[in-house]
């Protein structure tokens, strides 16, 4: 009886460990979205900073947004016991919010002034250049910046997973939601400070010196290096932008039973084209739920804009 018993309790342990690997798998990747968007956002943070500097402060940054996942993580567990009705809409603020961050950031890129960017990005250049300017102080308005950032999407990792294992054991989601908190942390900070010192690396390797097949070998790997870091950022960046309409329209469209439906049938519908249906059928669902979180996402915008240029025209607002 024991000897069953035991084997009972690693069955079941082992039952709980692959269910909390699973929706970890899948919270991971409702997460990408954000996730993009964290780690081009970090790394663009410590853009300006001295080299030496480089990986104390993406170090702090992490610090800081393990904080952040310390407070987030036990809040979303309290949520999920006593107002588990608050999970779809928190699910649908995140998911708008994501859409609205897209759209910022398109209309920021798009429509942004050019010549104010330049000016912006001169002035800190000229400011790290300058000897009377505190570099201790310029690194914490970086680090309490990104902190900030952080925790905005930090708090969006945690809320979509816990849509993720709404209707699970609490043990599963104590053990999901940590699971993915210290992954995300590690794997994001860990990858933002490989991007800030590649640069660093190529440079290295194309400066060594002398003759033979490897020297030169390493030379080119400098290159390469020199050549694809702005590459791997912008390719971060777009990539960002897109998985945060990918993931904030599909959270939207599954909140939203009228557009999932329409949205289903013009898939099946597509299926029935001849040789590309079955493609239709599988990237169509994706296709349009990044085009729907697109314009939810510019519908957000223009009533932010709507909504700050009334708060302008109010009397107290320029008392």
């Amino acid at each position: 009886m024991a000897g069953s018993s035991l084997f009972l309790l690693i069955d079941d342990i082992a039952t709980i460990l692959d269910d909390v690997a699973t929706m970890t798998k899948v919270a991971a990747k409702k997460t990408a979205g954000v996730l993009g968007d964290d780690l081009a956002l970090n790394a663009h943070q410590v853009s300006g900073v001295n080299p030496d500097r480089e990986l104390p402060v993406v170090w702090a940054v992490a610090k800081g947004s393990s904080l952040n996942k310390l407070i987030l993580v036990p809040a979303a567990l309290a949520i999920s016991a006593l107002a588990p009705w608050a999970i779809t809409p928190l699910l649908m603020i995140g998911g708008a919010y994501l859409c609205y961050e897209g759209v910022e950031k398109l209309a920021h890129s798009w429509f942004g002034n050019a010549q104010e960017k330049s000016a912006q990005h001169q002035e800190l250049v000229e400011a790290i250049k300058n000897p009377d300017v505190d570099m201790v102080a310029l690194e914490k308005d970086k680090i309490k910046g990104a902190v900030r950032t952080d925790f905005i999407l930090s708090a969006e990792i945690i809320v979509i997973t816990l849509g993720t294992v709404a209707t699970a054991s609490f043990g599963k989601q104590v053990l999901v939601l940590s699971i993915v908190a210290i992954a995300m942390t590690i794997g994001v900070y860990g990858l933002v400070a490989g991007i800030v010192k590649l640069d660093d690396a190529g440079l290295q390797l194309t400066q060594k010196r002398g003759e033979g097949r490897w020297l030169w070998l390493q030379q080119q790997i400098g290159n390469s290096f020199l050549w694809s870091a702005p590459l791997l950022m912008k390719f971060l960046s777009i990539a960002g932008t897109a998985a945060m309409f990918l993931v904030g329209g599909g959270i939207l469209v599954h909140g939203i039973p009228v557009v999932q439906v329409a949205i289903g049938g013009i898939a099946l519908l597509s299926s029935g084209v001849p040789v590309i249906g079955l493609f239709l059928d599988a990237a169509l669902p994706i296709v349009l739920d990044g085009l729907f979180g697109i314009m939810a996402g510019a519908v957000c915008l223009l009533a932010v804009i709507i909504i700050q240029k009334a708060i302008k025209k109010l009397p107290f607002a320029n008392g």
